[in-house]
């Protein structure tokens, strides 16, 4: 029984000191706490949250209208290209209906040649009527298209000016 005693109180006395090594590897790590707390303390007291605010404020001062240019530009080119794309959708829409125009015309046109015979002279004066008369026409849906195209710019700066 006394070994058993004996073991017990080796095992206790080795167990302590474990505890012992093992309380100073812990006093040596946490002994500089304090002072780290310190300068920690006094490094963050260093840099005032205004220091933070104002150079977020600059960054943001000298960042701003850069980014707001940057967004009017892509506005302004999509303006640009929204009318470009109505622009041509007109333009195909005019040339369909030349397109139709044509078709019937010149069957008319056959249709009415048949008719009349023209001497050369004639057939000259005629042929450059016609190309008047088409000239003509062509200029007329020109300038058709292009109020159209000053109405709709309009109705845009005055919604534009509205949002504002």
């Amino acid at each position: 029984m006394t070994s058993s005693y004996a073991d017990c109180v080796a095992c206790l006395r080795t167990s302590l000191s474990y505890l012992e090594s093992s309380v100073e590897t812990l006093e040596d790590g946490i002994s500089d706490f304090p002072r780290l707390g310190g300068v920690l303390k006094t490094h963050y007291e260093l840099i005032p949250q205004s220091t933070l605010a104002a150079a977020e404020s600059s960054l943001r001062d000298e960042i701003g209208p850069h980014i707001a240019l940057l967004l009017s530009r892509a506005d302004a080119q999509i303006e640009r290209q929204e009318r470009r794309i109505e622009t041509l959708k007109a333009r195909a829409e005019l040339q369909q209906g030349r397109l139709a125009d044509d078709g019937s015309a010149s069957y008319s046109k056959a249709k009415k040649a048949k008719g009349r015979i023209l001497s050369g002279e004639d057939k000259l004066r005629a042929k450059a009527v016609r190309q008047r008369k088409e000239a003509a026409r062509y200029g007329v849906e020109r300038l058709e298209l292009q109020v159209l195209q000053k109405e709709r710019e309009l109705r845009k700066r005055l919604d534009e000016d509205g949002r504002q």
